[in-house]
């Protein structure tokens, strides 16, 4: 009887790993069907695009990744660039009608993945506390109505909070480095959670 009860005990102790599994996270996406926010690497990866489609600087600067390394140009350069960034938008949103080559919408979002190279993500941990280092492809479509597919560096601060880095060649340039040569994503984010509207 005894072995019995533990044949069973270990019978359903296997069913419920399987099945945890095949279990996605659940992700409630914004009304344009695309995730949101900074619970996730997609959504912070959206909202970048989201910013630049709106022209929406508060978006743009909640979304990025704050300051985070000090000495050498880095830090200055990184801080220049989000300000250029802002400027920019804010000459968009004083045009009549906005510029032909920039956003319109969200066409496609693909899963988050982690770059090849396990550098980025060991000297991110290890120099300023982050938790993982990955990127997202987003493709938008232009005003133009050409499509633009854009690659996106993302990063798990250490408050566990998702946030992009638009310049990655900040500093060192260690956290994105192989980037660009990473292969096309193939996987559509819906693909990895569980997604209601």
């Amino acid at each position: 009887m005894k072995l019995l009860f533990i044949l069973v005990s270990l019978v359903a102790m296997a069913c419920v790993s399987f099945a945890g599994e095949d279990t996605k996270p659940k992700l409630k996406v914004a009304p344009d069907g695309f995730p949101a926010g900074h619970e996730t690497p997609e959504g912070v990866a959206c909202d970048l695009a989201r910013a630049f489609i709106k022209r929406d600087t508060a978006l743009f600067s909640s979304t990025c990744i704050k300051p985070y390394a000090s000495g050498g140009k880095g830090p200055a350069n990184y801080v220049e660039f989000l300000k250029g960034n802002v400027e920019g938008m804010k000459a968009e949103v004083a045009k009549k009608e906005p510029s032909e080559g920039g956003p319109k919408t969200i066409a496609k979002v693909f899963a988050a993945r982690h770059l090849s190279k396990n550098g980025p993500a060991s000297y991110g941990y290890a120099t300023f506390g982050f938790q993982d280092v990955m990127f997202v492809d987003v493709e938008v479509i232009l005003h133009d109505g050409e499509r633009s597919l854009n690659r996106t560096l993302v990063i798990k601060h250490k408050d566990g909070t998702w946030y992009v880095h638009p310049m990655p060649t900040a500093g060192s340039g260690l956290l994105g480095i192989g980037l660009n040569d990473e292969s096309d994503s193939k996987k559509d984010f819906s693909e990895h959670y569980d997604v209601t509207k």
